[in-house]
């Protein structure tokens, strides 16, 4: 991959492979709290600085409005939003990656479901981050 192109890809790839080790020996049919615990304890297997349920505060006009919790945090640079569905709805968990990656900033974002016959990973982008740090 492209490090251009993929911001922190040394990083996702590490995730990708945790994501799979998880999901390979766990399978499908547990609640997502399981599939968290697992995951950070395969994250810091692979050296990685995990934060598990993060918050973040969302301020408007220095006035505290509303909270975001994070699934995982790793290396202060890539969020992992967690599912365990049957399928991932585009327009609701997408969208909560998205404002994730508009509140903290962070350019990079892997929503992930392990709730059906196969993991799906879907890895999301700050598009407004990326374009902004390529124009200063």
């Amino acid at each position: 991959m492209d490090n251009e192109q993929y911001p922190h890809s040394d990083i996702t790839e590490k995730i990708i492979s945790a994501v799979y080790e998880v999901y390979n020996r766990l399978g499908p049919g547990f609640i997502e709290s399981v599939y968290e615990k697992a995951l950070v304890i395969a994250l810091r297997k692979r050296g990685l600085k995990v934060e598990a349920q993060k918050l973040y505060r969302i301020m408007f006009d220095d006035q505290l409005i509303g909270e975001h919790r994070l699934d995982i945090l790793v290396e202060d640079k890539v969020i992992i939003e967690l599912k365990a569905v049957k399928g991932i709805m585009p327009g609701v968990y997408v969208a909560q990656v998205v404002s994730y990656l508009r509140l903290t900033k962070i350019l990079v974002g892997l929503l992930i479901n392990f709730g059906n016959d196969e993991v799906e990973i879907r890895r999301l982008q700050n598009k407004y981050e990326i374009e902004k740090n390529i124009t200063m």
